[in-house]
């Protein structure tokens, strides 16, 4: 039986971590997602062991889809969002990864609209940034430690997985959502697509 972690959740571990009292539970419908399937896992955080770098997926889909900190779980405000490990691409790059159609507006963006690809992880507050900088040997190795600040604008994409229903239809898969994809708009962007969230 797992027993509840002396580290502190949004503290020592960032509140997005897995924990492993947190199994998988399956695929079932998700407001992240607008009710679609995705994965689902377990709710147990600070019980058990943190396995650092890797996000819990309910957590994550959170994180993004309500534009959480990753780090302490309270909501970011719009002059209060930085990304740690984010890029910026743009909208050409996008399309040759084929995103444009998870990415409503992003086909009718010029080649060169600036995006910023956000990864799978939501921004942080500033202190939560510094301090998870400051801890995590992971970001502490990256060649790019300038924190960046998150546009006020974004697009979310889906990352999906393949899955085999639970029924006689053998061979068949369904797509299903397991971690939201992040992606920012520059200013210059900004009239050309409405704002998601």
């Amino acid at each position: 039986m797992a027993h509840e972690s002396r580290l502190k959740v949004g503290v020592d571990v960032p509140w997005v971590t897995s924990w492993t009292a947190e199994p998988m539970l399956g695929v079932g419908p998700c407001p992240t997602v607008a009710g679609a399937p995705a994965v689902h896992q377990a709710q147990n955080p600070g019980v058990g062991r943190p396995n650092y770098s890797q996000n819990h997926m309910n957590r994550q889909r959170e994180s993004v889809w309500r534009m959480l900190c990753p780090m302490c779980g309270e909501p970011t405000s719009s002059d209060d969002r930085w990304s740690q490990t984010g890029r910026w691409t743009d909208a050409l790059a996008l399309r040759r990864a084929g995103l444009a159609h998870l990415l409503p507006g992003v086909a009718e963006l010029p080649d060169g609209a600036r995006v910023f690809d956000g990864g799978a992880i939501a921004p942080c507050h500033l202190a939560c940034a510094k301090l998870a900088l400051s801890h995590c040997p992971h970001l502490g190795a990256a060649v790019d430690q300038r924190l960046k600040r998150f546009p006020d604008r974004w697009l979310i994409a889906p990352l999906n997985v393949p899955a085999a229903p639970n029924t006689p239809a053998a061979g068949r898969t369904i797509p299903v959502a397991a971690f939201l994809q992040l992606y920012g708009l520059h200013r210059s962007a900004m009239g050309r697509v409405r704002r998601q969230a």
